[in-house]
């Protein structure tokens, strides 16, 4: 499929060198310096910033008309970005020794953690959770330095094994990762065996036990009964070869690419559905309040997730080139967004998952992060309601152990004004005015070649859906004739 997002990594390579501040700007980047950390959630989630912000990191705000603009605004949790890929000289003799080491089997969601754990995504974590980091994670949503502080860590990252591979393993201190295809991709090192009480997980994930929870029945339920934690060695960088793995960006890579933007902030948006102007509304409304600040370069980081969903979402590959016509529309400015692939699966497990979301992106260099309605949530799998309240991601954020020194911001609601005919935020007082189209509505739409209202999305995106949901019944229709024809 031909993609035409691209970083524009040659778009601002000449960006001009930052002007003096001016003293009013000077004087509210002073309070923004020198304010107490503090949660950021109110209706109005920028309106208050310059009084009461959360911590930014150490580089956020520079008052010195000569310094260099940097946006390594916001430091790693644990103070280091981790990077576990084995440097390219090493590669051979690592993989030579992994050969001969008993073999752990890897799923592809078990894969894309390793490709998270291994890029630095859950700083300062080295690998398979042990059952110390385990319990932490799972009852306190946090893990706890040999300094005494605290980084969120809200999903446990493990590794489920069954008792064949637990009776192969033996008394070995080392084993090697093979990935879903046959071919070693990484090293365990100084492991550590525990039990996998997969009811007690699933519990303090998702708050529930019922059935029907998409990653529960794909990842846990059918994993074998024992954990294995160690120090992740990666063989080589983990490659997808699906035609997307150039936005694959590491957060080595995206903090690279902010600084050589000259970035004096990064708001960072999570989706796992197509972009529609509400969306692009809301990220460019945010913009626009950074520079009212005094932000000169706030950029986007659209960063949508990238590895495991449940079977009715919108695949990677169809979102990504709805996101390309996104930016070729001029919904959304190449020159200010930066478009990447988040490798992690999704739980869809509401308030807890999106902790882990927003952690990841403090890693990436984002010290802004959008929050909306229900993040990371979904319908009760057994009840005809929400599983869980759609405003306790947003509060639970700006509360959160271990993400102080990230700003967070609730959005404002966006729906289709049906007077105005085009996306635009919510207005109660003429609540009757305003139609909201969910992503189920907007993919029942596209599914039965139906366009939404003028101004929902732009064309070419829109487009790339009704394509996809063609050929999805094209297949159907195929399949029906192959049963009826048996």
């Amino acid at each position: 499929m031909s993609l035409t997002i691209r970083l524009h990594l040659a778009a601002a390579s000449a960006a001009a060198a930052p002007r003096p501040a001016s003293r009013r700007q000077e004087t509210g980047r002073a309070k923004l310096r020198n304010a107490r950390p503090g949660a950021i959630y109110h209706a109005d989630p920028l309106s208050h910033l310059a009084r009461r912000p959360k911590m930014l990191g150490r580089d956020a705000v520079r008052t010195s008309p000569s310094s260099v603009i940097r946006s390594s605004l916001i430091d790693p949790d644990g103070g280091v970005l981790v990077d576990l890929v084995v440097p390219e000289r090493d590669r051979a003799l690592r993989a030579k020794e992994a050969a001969a080491l008993p073999r752990v089997g890897l799923t592809r969601i078990d894969l894309e953690w390793v490709h998270v754990i291994g890029e630095g995504w859950a700083s300062p974590l080295k690998g398979f959770m042990r059952e110390e980091q385990y319990l932490q994670s799972l009852h306190f949503n946090c893990l706890r330095m040999p300094d005494g502080s605290v980084v969120n860590m809200s999903l446990p990252i493990v590794l489920a094994i069954d008792d064949g591979t637990k009776d192969a393993i033996g008394s070995s201190r080392d084993v090697g990762l093979v990935g879903p295809d046959g071919d070693l991709v990484a090293v365990l090192r100084s492991i550590e065996i525990y039990k996998h009480n997969k009811e007690e997980r699933i519990a303090r994930t998702w708050g529930t036990t019922a059935p029907g929870l998409p990653y529960v029945d794909e990842a846990i339920t059918p994993a074998g009964n024992w954990l294995i934690g160690g120090d992740l060695e990666v063989l080589e960088p983990i490659k997808y070869n699906d035609g997307l793995d150039h936005y694959r960006l590491s957060p080595k890579q995206l903090r690279k690419e902010f600084d050589r933007r000259q970035a004096d902030a990064v708001f960072a948006f999570q989706l796992r559905n197509p972009v529609h102007n509400g969306h692009a509304l809301l990220m460019n409304d945010t913009r626009r309040r950074l520079l009212e600040m005094g932000f000169k370069n706030p950029i986007l980081l659209l960063h949508p997730l990238g590895g495991y969903t449940k079977a009715d979402d919108v695949p990677l590959n169809v979102r990504m080139e709805q996101h390309s016509k996104v930016l070729e529309d001029g919904v959304l400015d190449p020159k200010t967004t930066v478009v990447s692939i988040f490798p992690s699966p999704m739980h869809y497990a509401g308030p807890t998952e999106v902790q882990w979301h927003a952690k990841a992106r403090i890693n990436a260099g984002a010290n802004f992060y959008i929050v909306g309605r229900d993040p990371a949530g979904m319908g009760h799998p057994t009840e005809k309601r929400d599983l869980y309240d759609p405003d306790h991601g947003k509060k639970v954020l700006s509360m959160a152990p271990g993400l102080e020194k990230l700003n967070i911001l609730p959005f404002k609601v966006a729906a289709y004004d049906t007077v105005e005919k085009k996306m635009a935020f919510f207005d109660p007082s003429r609540a009757k005015d305003f139609l909201f189209i969910s992503g189920t509505k907007m993919r029942t739409y596209a599914r039965n070649g139906d366009n939404p209202p003028d101004g929902f999305m732009c064309p070419g995106g829109w487009e790339v859906l009704v394509k996809y949901y063609e050929s999805l019944q094209a297949e159907e229709t195929k399949q029906q004739a192959a049963v009826l024809s048996t």
